[in-house]
């Protein structure tokens, strides 16, 4: 019975052999370096399963990373990821017509312990703190609209705001 498999190779004499560890010996003569490898292939990782799909769509990447907005680089780095976002690939399979559901699972984000459903709000002494904008909205669109814009606008001045404290004024 096959319990897992040993890969040997010697440096001295450029020679790498794969042995069945189990019932036989194995002597190992010269200067054997070893490595456990498992019995059965590793199962792909999520990057190259999104790769595969978008191969098989016939779609190409340079239209997927138009509709995403992000460079070929950064799909090619997201193919060598083991885990991915669900929502960068439920956006992929959008676009490919593809449903990634059975293939990649959503995590749990509540479930991982350094997620905490608390939220606080934390003002720094050296930004001028803002009103609370959490206040409920109409269902009148214009309201929300006009709420957004207020929360844009308070969103562009911190940010102009820290700008200057990092860089300061030209």
């Amino acid at each position: 019975m096959l319990q897992y498999t040993k890969a040997c190779f010697c440096y001295t004499c450029n020679i790498l052999c794969l042995l069945h560890i189990g019932s036989c010996i194995l002597i190992q003569i010269c200067h054997l370096y070893t490595l456990t490898i498992p019995p059965y292939p590793s199962m792909p990782h999520q990057g190259e399963i999104l790769q595969d799909a978008i191969k098989n769509s016939g779609i190409s990447i340079t239209r997927i990373v138009d509709e995403l907005g992000i460079t070929r680089p950064t799909i090619y780095r997201k193919f060598k990821e083991e885990t991915l976002d669900y929502g960068f690939v439920k956006r992929i399979g959008d676009i490919i017509g593809h449903d990634f559901s059975s293939e990649i699972t959503q995590p749990q984000q509540s479930s991982l312990p350094f997620v905490s459903n608390n939220v606080t709000r934390f003002v720094s002494s050296g930004v001028t703190p803002k009103p609370d904008l959490l206040q409920p909205v109409d269902n009148d669109p214009v309201k929300q609209l006009l709420a957004l814009q207020t929360k844009y606008i308070a969103l562009l001045e911190a940010y102009n705001e820290l700008l200057l404290k990092v860089y300061g004024p030209k």
